[in-house]
């Protein structure tokens, strides 16, 4: 495996920071948000919360300033996709950023490289065979480049719909475990996948109002299994949850022996900064000083008891 101590933490795990939203953040600050606004506030969020960070993840659209006011401690991990996908067309395929490449990216100062891809495991052969081979292209990429390759797997049915559901959570853990699986083999040179947990833990025993879909024990029983179908280390990705019900999800899954390895943190984190933000005040940095370092804090101090180190 490729070096990843410019991505951890002392301790070998990832305590990553996650703000490459480009279409999701504008829609955050407001429609009228300019560009220069999107990356203004990147980087006051990478000034503010990344010497709690063991690495940032950024986008090469909105992101390189703000990759510049990072903790010279903190490692940078580069997004290659573009966001979001084509909905006039089935099958959310993936598309790379105009005019770059992952050697591009690396002379930016990218430690690592990450692609996202939607994945339905029960989709048509041809659909999910072009994102194999795309995969397998960015992975190969990444070996000519002698850089580590994040993978960040995100499920859908189209069938379905609406991902929140509950009849999307009853098909969740078979879709994300088998995802997992698929990834995991040697041909896709992925170093780092970049998950969601298999349950929605909105639709657990205990943990919901609503009408459950899972057991507390067969929600345990699903991450128990995730963290099987696969030898390589993966990390939760926050999935724009509250930070509170983030870390009970950390605490199941580690009561439930997940020997995942990190997390890499988004919204949870700096969500609230964006409320009333504009480039004339400061309450967006107030709030990061203030809340979000104390979201950042508390949420490093629980992935550290409870996160398995990749050394």
């Amino acid at each position: 495996m490729k070096s990843l101590n410019k991505l951890t933490n002392e301790k070998g795990i990832i305590t990553a920071l996650a703000i490459d939203q480009r279409g999701a953040l504008k829609r955050m600050l407001g429609s009228s948000a300019s560009d220069k606004s999107i990356s203004d506030f990147k980087s006051i969020v990478s000034k503010s919360l990344t010497p709690f960070a063991s690495s940032i993840l950024l986008d090469p659209e909105y992101g390189l300033s703000a990759a510049q006011k990072r903790d010279r401690s903190c490692g940078l991990i580069l997004a290659y996709e573009q966001t979001g996908y084509d909905k006039q067309e089935g099958g959310r395929l993936p598309d790379l950023v105009p005019n770059c490449s992952v050697k591009k990216l690396k002379e930016q100062g990218a430690d690592a490289i990450k692609l996202l891809i939607y994945v339905d495991v029960d989709e048509s052969e041809n659909i999910n065979t072009q994102k194999e081979v795309f995969v397998e292209r960015v992975g190969s990429e990444c070996v000519g480049e002698d850089i580590p390759f994040f993978l960040e797997i995100l499920t859908y049915d189209d069938t379905i719909g609406n991902e929140k559901g509950s009849e999307f959570a009853k098909v969740k853990p078979k879709k994300v475990i088998n995802a997992m699986k698929k990834y995991s083999e040697s041909r896709f040179n992925v170093d780092i996948l970049k998950v969601e947990v298999p349950v929605n833990m909105n639709y657990v025993e205990g943990y919901t109002t609503n009408e459950s879909v899972y057991s507390q024990k067969e929600a345990s029983s699903y991450f128990k299994e995730q963290s099987n179908a696969t030898h390589l280390p993966f990390i939760f990705l926050s999935a724009g949850v509250a930070p509170e019900l983030f870390q009970e999800t950390l605490k199941f899954a580690s009561e439930s022996d997940s020997r995942f390895n990190g997390v890499l943190c988004g919204r949870a984190t700096w969500g609230g900064a964006t409320e009333g933000y504009s480039e004339e005040n400061e309450k967006a940095e107030d709030w990061l000083k203030e809340t979000g370092i104390n979201n950042i804090i508390n949420l490093n101090d629980l992935v550290n008891k409870v996160a398995t180190s990749i050394k």
